[in-house]
């Protein structure tokens, strides 16, 4: 169980198997003490004194990003996103060629880079390297709160995954798109304004420390611990 911060008194439940999905809910609830929020705060209270990184410590962690595989790297977690401020940890998701990640609320998003205000066809996928989440969020169970959806163990600077690199992972491909994937306020209020600082700064740039985004060329099924692999030049064979 993780909790997202006791000042927005956001719940952490874990529900039961259902089919295709291991599924941990984050729900924000009325700002109310229960007994329950009581037990939940207490069972919590590691995760909600974690402190935000200074940059000092964060540019510490810029040689273990660096070492973050080029060419195969572990699918670590899959998040969807059915409503804004809900998450569901998945251990496997569909990936579909209009929708996306199957059920998360990208479908239902406005964007302000499409003339007609749809969601955006070159962000449907937000992903991040792993080492970064690691590092900003300092514990696992707060990853989540980055808001992307995959988290991979891999090099995702520009030069190693320019746009147009395909990704193979599980039974789909995704695409690297040409929008940059920047934080919000969001991000400066889970992890710091030091944090946000951090992603972009030049070498936050060069590395695209918050990540990148993709588009599915190829549905399929994906699963924590699937290898993604970057395919050759010409993508999908």
């Amino acid at each position: 169980m993780g909790l997202a911060g006791a000042a927005a008194l956001e719940s952490v439940i874990k529900l039961p198997l259902v089919p295709r999905a291991n599924r941990l809910v984050i729900s924000r609830l009325p700002a109310m003490e229960t007994e329950f929020s009581k037990n939940l705060l207490k069972e919590t209270a590691v995760i909600g004194e974690i402190k935000h990184l200074t940059m000092e410590e964060l540019e510490a962690g810029l040689d273990e990003i660096r070492r973050a595989p080029k060419d195969e790297g572990v699918l670590e977690l899959i998040v969807r996103r059915p409503q804004v401020e809900e998450r569901e940890i998945l251990e496997e998701a569909e990936l579909h060629l209009q929708g996306g990640l199957v059920g998360d609320s990208w479908i239902k998003r406005p964007s302000s880079k499409t003339a007609d205000g749809s969601p955006h066809p070159d962000m449907q996928i937000n992903v991040m390297n792993a080492r970064v989440a690691a590092l900003v969020a300092q514990d696992k169970s707060r990853w989540h709160l980055a808001g992307d959806q995959l988290y991979l163990d891999m090099d995702l600077s520009g030069e190693n995954l320019p746009p147009g690199t395909q990704l193979a992972i599980g039974s789909a491909v995704i695409e690297v798109t040409p929008p940059p994937h920047t934080g919000c306020k969001k991000f400066v209020a889970r992890f710091g304004l030091d944090a946000m600082k951090f992603v972009n700064s030049s070498a936050g740039r060069e590395l695209r420390l918050r990540g990148i985004n993709a588009k599915v060329v190829q549905p399929g099924m994906i699963r924590v611990g699937d290898v993604a692999k970057k395919l050759a030049t010409g993508g999908i064979p």
